[in-house]
């Protein structure tokens, strides 16, 4: 009885989830007919994605577990017959923006842009040629969330202008096009780890990707009789962005002293923790509090992804702890609201593991929890954030899926 109420459990669950994808396409074609005033002749979706565990390591020669997830956004595309303009409408903002592809480009004062503008100068510098297009673009993937709403809208774009115009970048070219567009046009110095997702993902596979090298494997992702399930806080503190490059300043120093004390080592991964406190005084506490957490991440990144191949649940949620706490206490990128939800988690029954998800001071938590109690844990858990916060928590159960592809019509049927 248990195995079948599970089951039909997960046909409903995937049922909901295929009407909100059409729903997703049918109104990003409708928004494109309406801008533009003649049908669509391509449907792109690029995932989100979510980060098993594995934080702030992708920038530190790291190794990394994420995954793409079916919450997309959805481009409806059309060549613009002979002309050089590329207009994009953005549905959710109700916004547009056009440009001529024969031009030069900088950045714009709308932030969204910058992210499409980014990816066509890195292709024109490249010595690219591309045509006009119509775009309209719509997206499930909540903005802010640590979802990697960015990823996708770069990498979707990329991935795209390679397909229409057959310029031949390969996947790998195509994450990396999407990290450089992030890093000049919207000056966040991010990782890979998000665009490789977006590019790389497979339906109930995990990435592990070196960040260094960017070689990569597939691992199983089925956690039988456990979810994942993404608590929204709702929050996104304005210090994300300065936040985020003060810890890779930190750490980058760190690494300095590292490398000048023991120069044979080439990776910052392959140093210890023992290295690490013989330089803790010239370094001082933060930047040694920074550097520890990464260590330590990187190892939890390989016993997890053990653990998934051994369908190891209490062993993954364990990690998935500890991760947090060193974000929170180590990294400090956490906040009052993600700290309370990963507390308050922790205490529900079925809960295996919690921790915050993404770049920090905002966004979701990440939690792993028997299937059987999920809806009594979701339910108490937004009971306690809204009277703590006086915030209405979002929750999102996610599936993990294909990475960019074109949609066809066949696709979804049940």
């Amino acid at each position: 009885m248990k195995y079948t109420c599970t089951f039909n459990t997960y046909k409903i669950h995937y049922n909901t989830l295929i009407l909100i994808q059409e729903k997703l396409i049918n109104n990003t074609k409708e928004a494109f007919r309406k801008a533009f005033q003649t049908q669509p002749e391509h449907i792109f979706l690029s995932p989100g994605r979510i980060n098993i565990i594995g934080e702030h390591v992708d920038y530190s020669d790291g190794f990394v577990l994420p995954a793409a997830i079916d919450k997309y956004i959805c481009f409806a595309v059309e060549k613009a017959g002979n002309s050089d303009m590329c207009t994009f409408f953005a549905v959710d903002f109700n916004d547009s923006f056009s440009f001529n592809v024969k031009e030069k480009q900088s950045p714009v004062s709308q932030t969204w842009v910058n992210y499409l503008l980014g990816v066509f100068n890195a292709i024109q510098e490249e010595g690219k040629i591309i045509g006009g297009l119509n775009i309209a673009f719509s997206s499930t993937i909540p903005m802010g969330s640590g979802l990697s709403s960015s990823a996708a809208l770069e990498c979707g774009f990329a991935y795209i202008l390679n397909q229409i115009f057959n310029l031949g970048f390969s996947k790998k070219e195509l994450a990396l096009i999407g990290q450089k567009s992030e890093h000049t046009y919207v000056g966040v110095k991010c990782g890979i780890m998000d665009q490789f997702a977006s590019v790389f993902g497979k339906e109930e596979k995990v990435i592990m990707l070196d960040c260094h090298s960017l070689d990569h494997q597939y691992f199983n992702a089925d956690l039988k009789g456990y979810s994942l399930v993404l608590f929204d806080s709702c929050v996104k503190h304005t210090h994300l962005t300065s936040g985020y490059n003060d810890r890779r300043r930190d750490v980058d120093n760190g690494k300095n002293a590292l490398w000048k004390k023991f120069p044979e080592i080439t990776k910052f991964r392959d140093f210890s923790v023992d290295m690490l406190d013989a330089v803790r005084e010239e370094i001082g506490e933060i930047r040694y509090k920074r550097c520890l957490y990464l260590l330590k991440e990187i190892g939890r990144v390989e016993q997890a992804a053990v653990a998934l191949s051994e369908n190891n649940a209490a062993c993954l949620g364990k990690l998935l702890t500890e991760t947090h706490f060193g974000l929170s206490n180590e990294f400090e990128v956490s906040c009052n609201e993600l700290d309370f939800l990963v507390e308050q988690t922790l205490q529900e029954k079925g809960v295996i593991g919690a921790r915050m998800m993404g770049g920090g001071f905002g966004g979701c938590s990440i939690n792993l929890i028997k299937e059987d109690f999920v809806e009594n844990v979701i339910s108490r858990i937004r009971e306690k954030y809204e009277a703590k916060f006086n915030i209405q928590l979002k929750v999102y159960q996610v599936k993990i899926s294909e990475g960019i592809k074109e949609y066809t019509n066949n696709e979804c049927s049940i």
